[in-house]
């Protein structure tokens, strides 16, 4: 009997079993390196899911039904363009983005990113505060007692727990966005649609449909993302042979944000939408629409995720100031550190957090004339920020040879001028009166 064939296929075989453990071992490995990484990307970009966002989210979907889901690839393309960016320029220089600013353009252009940052972060913290206090509101539950223990609450946790520590808590708080999945679900929205509407664009040129349009592409990136994401990064110690899995956490991180955002404009759309309730000015009021429409759950899931949301950002938007500052002045940073290490750091974070939540217990404070101060001031911030970072991004002498490729440059330097362009057509929303309609600065309870 002629065995030469019969050990040939036995070899064969025993050839692919190894190649599929070797495939298998391969596969646990980047696994393991990727989940060692992730963190960064992934809370930043959720993070951008706030109040304000949020309210954005809701009244598109309101107003608009699926019209506007076709926008979110364009977004989640703009997210993930920006940060990786910044991400790149954390992993390889070791150094946070304020920090680069100042050594590489000069002390001036810092002092105007720092000051411009404090401003608009000032703001955006009164407007997370202000979601909390909404949020809790259709809980039953007063302002005042509400606003003053998530202070607290955000204010031990930082200043309590080390960067892991924090980071850990900070990823789960990104799950609970799954709140709005769960709420359109309950909502019963017509999912054929709304993928046909994902799929292919729908155009109107009519001056409301296209102001929301900026508005939900402009709420998508905010200049706080750029040093939070570098920051956590660098203190994270995520180095340059680490790099492929910086980058894919900030994919990730882009892409589950875009799922959150197309979660809530379907659950809008599917319940006011159909409705026909279009008088939705912020996510508090879409929260108490829900209830005759998809009942009390899917309220107080979407009421939840309010809360969460408000929670994750007045937790992260004012280490991103802290860091802004601290960088741009050579001050030590970073949640690791001790408070008798770094001052100026934490002492930064609880004036932010203090005048944050004090000016929503204020009886009569212009709350809606700060929050449009900052949104001009974000306005001013982010096309700067843009340049910077494209600019650092091309420096061979600090990227080497990560610096940004001729086909990325035309890529980010068109997400730049986009983004430039519909944050002026933001400005004159907000200056001309059109914000409110928009979900814009409207989240005061």
């Amino acid at each position: 009997m002629n065995w030469t064939p019969i050990l040939s296929r036995v070899e064969l075989w025993r050839a692919r079993g190894l190649a599929l453990r070797q495939g298998s071992r391969h596969l646990r490995r980047r696994l393991v390196l990727f989940w060692a990484v992730v963190g960064p990307g992934l809370i930043t970009s959720n993070v951008d899911n706030d109040a304000g966002g949020i309210s954005v989210y809701s009244a598109a979907g309101a107003h608009y039904g699926y019209k506007l889901l076709w926008a979110l690839i364009p977004m989640t393309i703009a997210l993930y363009v920006t940060e990786e960016m910044c991400a790149r320029l954390g992993v390889i220089t070791g150094k946070g983005l304020s920090d680069l600013i100042r050594e590489e353009f000069g002390f001036r252009p810092t002092f105007f990113v720092m000051l411009a940052g404090f401003l608009v972060d000032l703001g955006n913290v009164v407007a997370e505060f202000a979601g909390v206090a909404a949020a809790m509101q259709i809980f039953g539950i007063s302002k005042y007692i509400a606003v003053p223990l998530a202070a607290i609450l955000v204010w031990v946790l930082v200043l309590r727990g080390t960067y892991r520590q924090v980071e850990k808590i900070f990823l789960v708080a990104c799950s609970f966005y799954l709140a709005y999945l769960f709420s359109a679900v309950l909502a019963k929205p017509d999912w054929l649609q709304a993928a046909k509407n994902v799929a292919i664009p729908s155009f109107h040129f009519d001056t409301g449909y296209l102001l929301m349009l900026t508005a939900l592409v402009g709420t998508t990136i905010a200049p706080w993302q750029f040093f939070y994401l570098q920051a956590s990064f660098v203190e994270k110690r995520v180095g340059p042979r680490q790099y492929p899995q910086a980058r894919a956490d900030v994919m990730f991180g882009s892409i589950s944000c875009m799922v959150i955002v197309f979660f809530i404009i379907v659950c809008t759309a599917a319940t006011l939408y159909a409705s026909g309730q279009r008088n939705i000015t912020d996510a508090a009021d879409a929260a108490r629409a829900l209830v005759p429409l998809a009942g009390k759950w899917a309220s107080m899931l979407f009421a939840f995720g309010l809360l969460n949301a408000s929670l994750f950002a007045a937790s992260i938007l004012p280490l991103s100031t802290a860091h802004v500052i601290c960088e741009g002045l050579g001050f030590e940073s970073g949640i690791d550190h001790k408070f008798s290490e770094a001052p100026i750091f934490y002492w930064l974070y609880t004036v932010l957090i203090v005048v944050g939540a004090g000016l929503i217990l204020i009886p009569g404070a212009p709350l809606l004339r700060i929050l449009l101060l900052s949104q001009v001031a974000n306005g001013m911030w982010l096309p700067i920020v843009l340049i910077f970072i494209v600019l650092l991004a091309n420096r061979r002498d600090l990227m080497g040879d990560k610096i940004n490729t001729p086909a990325f440059n035309a890529v980010a330097w068109t997400t730049s001028a986009a983004m430039i362009a519909l944050t002026l057509v933001l400005l004159y929303a907000a200056l001309s009166g059109h914000g409110e309609a928009l979900g814009l600065g409207s989240v005061i309870p």
